[in-house]
């Protein structure tokens, strides 16, 4: 069409309008771009299924996370603004039996798959580029002695690593040390009252990568490999990454913040 008009020096009005159509943002012609878009659900958790979820003000014991399905939103104009909500559970009164679907999706990987959660308590260590130096060296140590040894055996699986096997579990989590394989570590600092956050909630792309596996639940390793599925939330976090989320552990009330990684 475009060659057509520029053969003609201009366009026609027809195609004008056609133009102007092709140039919004999205295609719900209801919905004018000032207008308000709904947040949808990306998390709810109730404090008695999840051994570590730390209550929410006033008592409160379900989290909900909810957040926007365009990736330009929120104060910085980036990301899904995610919004951390807190409830009782003693006033649901009638759960939804399915979630509503959004009027408008800016990508699929923005709306998760319903899935049934099975909690399992892992111990985590901190993030490698957060370790003292001194310690760092020491598992540095480690991980050469090991592969020596495995050279001298003859080895050529894959080694075993603080970093990708031992110190953060991959996947969808509560609590323990955030990763940071985007960005350098940095701390998080309350708002309010300049206490030093801590990890709430991280919402992971997969629940397990890597040739190995060393991530990916037991049951997993009884079922076919081509049926595996480590996406079963079906959520892209940024560029296949994760979102974390950080709460202040004095006031649950206090603003929350959050990184993409």
């Amino acid at each position: 069409m475009l060659a057509d008009a520029w053969a003609r020096d201009r366009p026609s009005d027809e195609e004008r309008a056609l133009l102007r159509d092709l140039g919004r943002r999205h295609r719900e012609r209801e919905i004018a771009h000032t207008d308000p878009i709904p947040l949808i659900g990306l998390v709810q958790l109730y404090r008695r299924d999840v051994p570590g979820l730390p209550p929410g003000p006033d008592g409160c014991d379900v989290l909900q996370v909810l957040w926007s399905t365009f990736e330009a939103h929120g104060p910085s104009r980036y990301g899904l603004a995610p919004h951390v909500r807190w409830r009782r559970s003693g006033q649901v009164a009638v759960p939804l039996d399915a979630p509503p679907l959004p009027a408008l999706v800016g990508f699929e990987g923005a709306v998760a798959e319903p899935c049934v959660l099975h909690p399992e308590q892992v111990v985590t260590y901190p993030y490698a580029g957060s370790l003292p130096a001194r310690l760092w060296r020491r598992v540095a140590a480690w991980e050469d002695a090991e592969e020596r040894k495995a050279e001298m055996r003859g080895l050529d699986d894959k080694l075993v690593t603080y970093h990708h096997d031992l110190s953060i579990p991959q996947g969808c989590r509560v609590g323990g040390f955030p990763s940071w394989h985007t960005t350098d570590p940095h701390s998080m600092i309350c708002e309010a009252c300049a206490a030093p956050m801590v990890l709430l909630l991280t919402v992971d792309s997969h629940e397990w990568d890597g040739a190995n596996g060393s991530w990916m639940p037991a049951e997993e390793w009884d079922v076919a490999e081509h049926l595996r599925d480590s996406r079963p939330t079906q959520l892209t976090i940024g560029r296949d990454g994760l979102l974390n989320i950080f709460a202040c552990p004095t006031e649950p009330e206090h603003p929350h913040q959050w990184s993409l990684q």
